[in-house]
């Protein structure tokens, strides 16, 4: 059969040619689109790795639950260092900074260790969460400030870096909780002082 298609290729006029050729080459080739394409595809599954990212807008200082984050297959490639793969890594911890939906979560954007280190660049930095006595000044704060942790009547600790605010809790609560990156032995002297009297911040 092959040949008799060669045979009759070789009798046709040039132009009729011409266009049979370019038709086999046209074929050929969308033939191997479609291989090429099949075997990407399975590159990628073959390749992909599973990330836990933001099911939704996240605001920075949230508690995590398991409606705020889902798995998702990414190429290995685009997993970020640091990345969680498992929602019980992330459920019950706050989230440091706000996260968009689709947004991997890593260990960095929780509060703890690897985030406290990131924050103060410290590898002694312990993170610290103190109530300000005046709620409006936490409007003022964002992740990355910097702020003099102020008690009665002295400063109590110097550049702490603010790595979350949390949200309002309500009239009920007696301050805004803010979590700050101090060395550790100012962390230790914040802590204290904050169960026993007000402390509030001043912003560098």
């Amino acid at each position: 059969m092959g040949t008799t298609r060669l045979r009759r290729l070789l009798t046709l006029s040039g132009w009729a040619r011409t266009i049979l050729l370019r038709r086999t080459a046209a074929a050929l080739l969308a033939v191997l689109a479609v291989v090429l394409a099949a075997a990407s595809l399975l590159h990628d599954r073959e390749h992909a790795a599973s990330v836990l990212v933001a099911a939704r807008d996240v605001p920075a200082g949230t508690t995590l639950t398991g409606d705020d984050v889902r798995i998702r297959a990414l190429p290995a490639a685009y997993a970020p260092a640091g990345s969680l793969h498992d929602a019980g890594a992330a459920v019950g911890r706050v989230l440091a900074g706000s996260a968009r939906a689709g947004e991997p979560i890593t260990d960095v954007r929780l509060v703890g260790r690897e985030n406290t280190l990131l924050a103060g660049g410290d590898p002694n930095a312990e993170a610290v969460p103190v109530r300000l006595t005046d709620a409006a000044v936490a409007d003022l704060l964002r992740a990355g400030s910097h702020v003099d942790v102020v008690g009665d009547p002295a400063v109590l600790a110097n550049d702490a870096i603010v790595i979350t605010v949390r949200p309002s809790e309500g009239m009920s609560a007696k301050g805004r909780l803010v979590v700050v990156a101090l060395p550790r032995q100012a962390a230790a002297k914040v802590a204290a002082a904050s169960l026993t009297q007000p402390v509030t911040v001043t912003l560098r």
